[in-house]
């Protein structure tokens, strides 16, 4: 198969992204507008019509779109689906989005390079959370020209007063979102109402029908009258040649131009730019893939951002950036990952979270943490500084992705530009140059922290120490963080008061999260008698905490009495002591339950160092680490 660059001179598609709360009819309208405008390839329309008859079905139109077994037989669309389509000679790229709440990371990555979007909703549902989430994307990735698609008007019978009631709602609903709908049709994408025919059920309507709404969207500015942005995709050597590779990403790029290196500013002149079994070129730009000869052979890496000299691409330590948070647990202030920009990867850490927005009500307010699946506004630190162009709707520059220790992209993040450094936010931790899985794959196990609590007595320490050097003798780095060695150097400024037991804990947490980021396994024990102090242990550690409670019989344990310390307490020599006249809090489900009165301690240890094995062992070590 040959690969044949674009030629800039040809007319770009509009690429146009199709967005929607489940079951509201996406794929049934990309289906219903694909026939009735004359884009399907020939014998699609038949197969599904077959393929419906077979479920005894009239004619599905999603079946259309949704070629994966998987999206028929589930009622949803999976992943983003491209098709092209044209309209009275005018192209277009048309992105089916997932809907699904678990697909909306799909839904990012499909909508990133939208010029218009259309939000189908259902009329006679109204607007739902997807619906909001989707507009806030939308909002979120810059997507400003927005077609709302009232689709299933044959629910309210066509009804001119019931259909002008939901309008109303769902415009004072985008409203609050800084959306003004470019229009809002009134439809039946399974009748073909007000898509590519107007509808003879709503006489009463006399705004543009679908494809009268495209063909109005204005299209894409030229990417190669902006200037040069060429991320490094790599570098490659041939004998005393060495090609710099990348994709043009906006601008023009001849030979004898002047370029600049952005990781250090050095300058050199495109002495030539080659292609595989072909001419060299003398000039290329945005979309095409070339391979460049500098001169002088300066130092070039992938990542690197070539530009003009004369237009640089913004400089800053501190970034602004809107978020959509895809992990399941919250992001905090202080917690690291990878910026990527393109090719570029970045060293961040998240320095302030600005601003939250609360998806039930639309309102926006500074919060401690952003919800799974939250939008915010954040402040980023990346110690050496980040290249970047401000994201800009339409415009490829300034899309970042959060990255995070195990390579899973955690969140959108497009940067809105260079952040102020009030004083209180100047210090900054700085992440190890080794990451998490390459000290996984070298140790042969992933980090981790186990945090044990139980009633004073009840085995912590002894089966810590003793699970220790089992996994130790497996080859797993594990190490003890125990209440008393603590306390009798790093926490020996403190007492036993309600602050001091707090920060105790906080310490405790803290020194966990730094010894499993350097890729060791933590076993954790203290007595942590109080619900809410486990909850602040894990909300610092972050992924990777995993709560033991330690369990024996309150008479048992004072029975034990390793220390004297239930005789004290019971003599009134020691106040506030836990499982006398201080509470112990039952952790309600902790990730492993160990009960000590009903095993020995080397039996406890065993089970405990087993547990710990199966969560941070990989499946298989590699040579260097066995060896």
């Amino acid at each position: 198969m040959s690969i044949i660059p674009p030629d800039p001179r040809a007319q770009v598609p509009t690429p146009i992204v199709i967005v929607g709360h489940v079951d509201h009819g996406k794929s049934t309208l990309i289906g219903r507008l694909l026939h009735d405008t004359g884009n399907l390839p020939d014998g699609h329309a038949a197969a599904a019509a077959a393929s419906s008859a077979r479920r005894g079905l009239k004619i599905e139109w999603a079946f259309l779109l949704d070629s994966l077994q998987a999206e028929r037989d589930q009622g949803v669309t999976i992943d983003s689906t491209r098709l092209p389509f044209v309209l009275d000679g005018q192209p277009f790229v048309i992105v089916d989005a997932p809907g699904h709440r678990q697909f909306l990371r799909n839904m990012v990555t499909g909508a990133a390079d939208a010029a218009a979007a259309v939000l189908v909703v259902d009329i006679a549902e109204g607007a739902q959370e997807q619906t909001r989430r989707h507009a806030l994307l939308l909002r979120l990735i810059g997507v400003r020209h927005v077609i709302v698609l009232l689709n299933k008007a044959d629910r309210l019978d066509y009804d001119q007063a019931r259909i002008a009631a939901a309008t109303q709602t769902l415009t004072a609903l985008l409203a609050r979102m800084e959306i003004t709908p470019a229009a809002l049709i009134p439809a039946s994408a399974r009748h073909g109402d007000n898509i590519a025919a107007r509808s003879a059920e709503m006489p009463w309507y006399d705004g543009p029908i679908l494809t009268e709404a495209l063909k109005a969207v204005p299209p894409l500015a030229p990417l190669h009258d902006l200037p040069l942005r060429l991320p490094v995709q790599d570098v490659y050597r041939d004998g005393d040649t060495r090609y710099v590779v990348g994709r043009i990403e906006s601008g023009r790029v001849r030979v004898g131009d002047r370029i600049a290196v952005g990781s250090h500013g050095t300058t050199a002149e495109v002495a030539a730019i080659a292609a595989w079994h072909a001419a060299p070129q003398i000039a290329a730009s945005a979309g095409q893939s070339v391979a460049l000869v500098l001169a002088p052979d300066v130092v070039v890496e992938r990542g690197d951002l070539l530009h003009a000299p004369d237009a640089p691409p913004q400089r800053a330590a501190r970034l602004r950036a809107r978020l959509f948070w895809l992990r399941q647990e919250p992001l905090r202030v202080g917690e690291s990952f990878t910026l990527r920009i393109a090719t570029a990867e970045h060293a961040v850490t998240v320095a302030r979270i600005d601003r939250v927005v609360q998806i039930d009500d639309l309102t926006e307010a500074p919060a401690d943490t952003v919800p799974p699946e939250g939008f915010a506004e954040i402040t980023l630190h990346a110690p050496g500084g980040v290249p970047f162009d401000a994201f800009t709707p339409g415009r490829l520059g300034g899309r970042g992705v959060l990255v995070d220790a195990w390579q899973q992209i955690v969140g959108g993040a497009p940067l809105l530009g260079p952040a102020t450094a009030p004083v209180q936010d100047a210090v900054f931790p700085v992440d190890s140059a080794v990451s998490a899985w390459d000290r996984a794959q070298a140790q042969g196990h992933r980090s981790g922290v186990f945090w044990l609590t139980g009633l004073p007595g009840a085995g912590k320490s002894t089966i810590a120490r003793a699970a220790e050097a089992l996994l130790f003798r497996r080859g797993i780095h594990a190490t003890v963080l125990d209440g008393d060695t603590l306390r009798a150097r790093l926490n020996a400024d403190l007492g036993f008061s309600e602050a001091d037991r707090a920060e105790n804990i906080r310490r405790a947490a803290a020194v966990a999260r730094i010894q499993a980021e350097a890729g060791l396994v933590v076993i954790a024990a203290l007595i942590s008698p109080q619900a809410a102090q486990r909850d602040a242990a894990r909300a610092i550690v972050g992924e990777g905490f995993h709560e033991v409670h330690v369990h024996a019989d309150p008479a048992t344990c004072e029975r034990r009495d390793p220390k004297g310390l239930y005789a004290a307490a019971r003599a009134g020599r020691l106040a506030g002591f836990t499982g006398v006249d201080a509470p112990y809090e039952v952790p309600a489900t902790p990730d492993l339950r160990i009960d000590t009165d009903a095993a020995t301690p080397a039996e406890s240890a065993a089970r405990l160092a087993d547990h710990i094995e199966g969560i941070v062992r990989l499946a298989a070590r590699p040579a260097a680490a066995r060896g």
